[in-house]
């Protein structure tokens, strides 16, 4: 076993790693093996500490994908219908826009960098990490409510080009600008959740496009 997972890891450049008496690697550094055309991540991972790189490729499962990823996580433009077996731990950003989801279930509970799950099928945000540190977009989609989303953003929150009819469900904390435009939102319904998040973060630049 042990001889083929050194043969993987030199086919993909993986280095600085340890194999696991499971067949898992640790990987101390970077993984970068986007644009291969793989239809699965090649070898099971479980550590690493660097940012963990699968985007551009026909993936349809984050199967045996890292446990925890020290860096940013990104799957962006595959084929991926559910986010289930990634990581649970991300430190920086996570990626999976340009996919085939349905659900955000399987996503980390607290994404230390931006999350991106633009360009995708969901019609809901639940599963959605409870918090996340940098911005949050989920544009492009077919959202027609926010319930699910973070509890707390520490950037940006992105939700444009979706076809909301109500602000209900928003996180309760957005440390940058809020953008809802081009949506389906009448005036009566956006007053309440804005002057919410006013009230916490005085500085932000609301801008919508009423639908």
């Amino acid at each position: 076993m042990k001889k083929e997972i050194h043969k993987i890891c030199e086919r993909y450049r993986i280095e600085n790693y340890t194999i696991n008496d499971d067949g898992s690697i640790d990987v101390d550094g970077d993984v970068g093996i986007s644009e291969r055309g793989l239809e699965r991540i090649p070898i099971k991972f479980r550590e690493v500490t660097g940012y963990f790189d699968c985007s551009y490729n026909n993936l349809i499962s984050l199967g045996d994908s890292p446990k925890e990823v020290g860096g940013g996580f990104y799957c962006s433009v595959n084929k991926l219908i559910s986010l289930e077996g990634g990581p649970k731990r991300v430190g920086g950003g996570f990626s999976c826009y340009d996919n085939n989801l349905t659900s955000l279930e399987g996503c980390p509970e607290r994404v230390g960098g931006y999350f991106n799950c633009n360009k995708n099928k969901l019609t809901s945000l639940k599963g959605s990490p409870e918090r996340v540190d940098r911005s949050f977009s989920c544009g492009w989609n077919g959202l027609t409510s926010l319930e699910g989303c973070p509890k707390r953003v520490g950037g940006d929150f992105y939700c444009y080009k979706n076809i909301l009819t109500t602000l209900e469900g928003c996180p309760k904390e957005v440390g940058g600008l809020f953008d809802c435009y081009d949506n389906n939102l009448p005036a009566h319904v956006i007053y309440d959740p804005i002057a919410e998040i006013k009230k916490i973060h005085r500085n932000n630049k609301l801008k919508i496009l009423l639908g």
